[in-house]
């Protein structure tokens, strides 16, 4: 039987990476389903009918990061025998891959829409949704912390959090902005200079 018409097919997996890249460095309002289609190697209509509209396409590639080359920041966080341990990781983690010459610098949820049209609220939403799972994680490893009593059970837990995910997210505009692997690791431990002392016997 001949070959001849049969429309190309494509590695689903490989054009949505190519998706995130574009989406990544950037970001979603810039970023036309023209563009998409040359970057993925297919023909608008074929994305249209694989993936769906751009914003799908979006959330899609967003959630291809958080669960591939994004997933290394919560992984790191838990590493560690102590919670200590566990977030100097996590800046010496972020501090390499968001200066990675093999991709976009900075991190893909803080920057693929750091700002947008009131139409796209519900992308932001979605995005806020999924920074708020990474602060879950860190929260954790904190409490974790205080039932270990490696840290004062007085310590303003979700208050920790926020000052570190600020520190993340400035080290991404930092990154986004050329400043080097070894700067970031200055300013992660610059920041875990807050790092509450050990819990005294009076806290217990």
């Amino acid at each position: 039987m001949s070959q001849r018409g049969r429309p190309k097919t494509f590695d689903r997996e490989t054009a949505l990476d190519a998706a995130m890249l574009l989406f990544w460095n950037r970001g979603f309002e810039q970023t036309s389903v023209d563009d998409l289609a040359g970057a993925m190697g297919i023909q608008t209509s074929s994305l249209y009918s694989s993936f769906g509209d751009k914003e799908t396409l979006f959330l899609d590639a967003v959630n291809h990061y958080r669960t591939g080359r994004g997933s290394v920041f919560d992984a790191a966080v838990m590493e560690g025998k102590t919670a200590k341990e566990g977030f100097e990781n996590l800046f010496r983690v972020t501090a390499a891959e968001l200066t990675r010459k093999d991709q976009p610098s900075g991190c893909m949820l803080c920057l693929a829409l750091p700002t947008c049209s009131p139409k796209y609220d519900h992308l932001q939403q979605e995005l806020d949704r999924l920074r708020a799972l990474s602060d879950m994680v860190l929260l954790k490893r904190l409490e974790k912390a205080v039932r270990d009593k490696e840290i004062p059970k007085s310590t303003d837990l979700r208050l920790l959090v926020s000052f570190f995910r600020t520190t993340l997210l400035g080290m991404s505009l930092q990154a986004r902005a050329g400043a080097s692997k070894e700067t970031l690791l200055k300013i992660g431990k610059l920041a875990l200079q807050i790092w509450p002392g050990k819990q005294s016997s009076r806290d217990r």
